[in-house]
């Protein structure tokens, strides 16, 4: 028997239950298929339990540096990895089970469990139910890529959901990978306190970043005794009497690396291999991500793909971002694109990087007449307060328009201060606009204005 409803939503991450939510206050009949987890990878395996890590991670940081504050406390700092994990887990199942517990009772909705397999353009198979719809809409997000390097089959290895559900300190956790999701399980482990190394393939860590922000950044991770390995351009792994032997191929150091544990943090993949997205005439990339227009609507009219599976953001906020584009242009009439979109993100080591649009090497070979401004975290009140130092602020603006192109802001405080580039980026005005505000003493915020007021020619 088929079922027909208005829409069918694919996934109940980021994009999909609010997808659904405006189409039902639409007066529309929808159908939201889950085949496991509500929330999606930033409730089950990405920001929440992660970032909750984090916090326990600094709490453990800051215990140890008690006495550079004044405060004496009796014996050594301890970490209950049992506890930290459960409160990880716990901030978890509260998000999802908020997020299902919304969907299930949500009035014009009707939730399916299962996988959900494409038949056609319209059709969509969930066990032995077929579901019709003439929108539809799909979010199944991305996991951990699991790359072909030789030994990779014959070691046990962590990836950033197993490593997760791990209630101990691994004695040396070795991270292949010197990218974002890498580096803040690196850094956390290290305060839980694991030995750790990174093992990097390229030259330099995050390599997307500029080299005085990964330097700087590497410079954190080292003074916190985490080893870096990077040019390690060979990188095979295989069975040890102590765990797992990394083999590095470095032009500097041993050849290999032991460790009791490894994570594997080399990038994602998009769950869409097993859509039977052919059956609908679907594309997809060579690395399976669903091709979209500036619309967000794939190839195949009525179809839509949100969030991590479409290449076009990796982030929580881009995947909410792609519902609110498709539902401004479904639901009210607009025009919104993805190209309007200025890309921002964090990187929540400690101190956190806060970005926005290019960076100083992307605003260069752009051939634009740069205006480029710094300041060092050392000269920031609030840092130097709270006895937080490390990093530095970092703005590049058009010397023609005066319009922000982008900034870099690591240090404390540095994902909530870039907002306020952000905001002036998306109003779309010069930089003068945020020179002149007046922010609110002692902040990180107010050094900004600072650093554009001293706004030199790019050399």
């Amino acid at each position: 028997m088929t079922q027909n409803f208005d829409a069918i939503v694919i996934g109940a991450g980021q994009a999909g239950p609010s997808m659904a939510g405006r189409l039902t206050q639409a007066g529309m009949k929808v159908a939201l298929i889950e085949r496991k987890f509500f929330g999606g990878t930033c409730v089950n395996t990405g920001c929440m339990p992660t970032k909750t890590m984090v916090a326990s991670a600094y709490a453990a940081h800051l215990a140890r540096r008690s006495s550079e504050y004044g405060v004496v406390t009796s014996g050594t700092v301890g970490v209950d990895m049992k506890r930290v994990q459960a409160r990880a887990a716990t901030v978890t199942l509260n998000a999802r089970n908020n997020t299902e517990s919304w969907l299930r009772n949500m009035a014009g909705c009707t939730v399916f469990d299962g996988h959900a397999r494409f038949e056609s353009a319209n059709t969509v198979r969930v066990g032995e139910q077929l579901l019709t719809a003439k929108q539809i809409f799909i979010n199944v997000g991305g996991r951990a890529n699991v790359p072909n390097m030789p030994g990779v089959n014959i070691v046990p290895f962590l990836t950033n959901t197993t490593i997760l559900q791990i209630d101990f300190v691994p004695e040396h956790l070795v991270v292949v990978g010197g990218s974002y999701i890498g580096l803040e399980f690196a850094q956390m482990f290290r305060r839980f306190g694991a030995q750790v190394t990174i093992v990097e393939q390229g030259q330099r860590l995050i390599s997307r970043e500029d080299e005085d922000v990964s330097t700087a950044i590497a410079e954190i991770l080292k003074n916190e005794g985490i080893a870096l390995r990077a040019h390690a351009e060979c990188i095979s792994l295989s069975p040890h009497a102590e765990g797992v032997e990394v083999h590095v191929s470095c032009k500097q150091g041993e050849p290999t690396v032991i460790g009791s544990h490894v994570l594997l943090a080399v990038g994602r993949v998009p769950n869409t291999q097993d859509l039977a997205l052919d059956r609908a005439g679907i594309e997809v990339d060579e690395r399976g991500y669903i091709k979209v227009d500036d619309h967000l609507q794939t190839n195949v009219a009525g179809v839509y793909a949100l969030g991590d599976c479409n290449g076009r953001g990796a982030f929580t906020h881009t995947a909410y971002n792609d519902f609110e584009i498709v539902a401004a242009n479904l639901l009210d009439g607009e025009d919104r694109r993805v190209s309007q979109r200025i890309p921002a993100y964090a990187l929540y080591i400690d101190p956190p990087l806060g970005r926005v649009g290019m960076t100083e090497t992307q605003a260069r070979a752009s051939g634009r007449k740069l205006l480029i401004g710094t300041r060092p975290m050392t000269k920031v009140g609030r840092a130097i307060e709270k006895g937080e130092t490390q990093g530095f602020m970092k703005v590049i603006a058009d010397a023609q328009s005066k319009r922000i192109l982008g900034a870099s802001i690591l240090g404390v405080g540095g994902d909530e201060a870039i907002h306020g580039v952000i905001d002036i980026m998306n109003a779309d005005v010069a930089y003068m606009k945020l020179q002149t505000a007046v922010p609110i003493h002692p902040t990180v915020s107010e050094l900004i204005p600072t650093v554009l007021g001293d706004m030199q020619p790019a050399k």
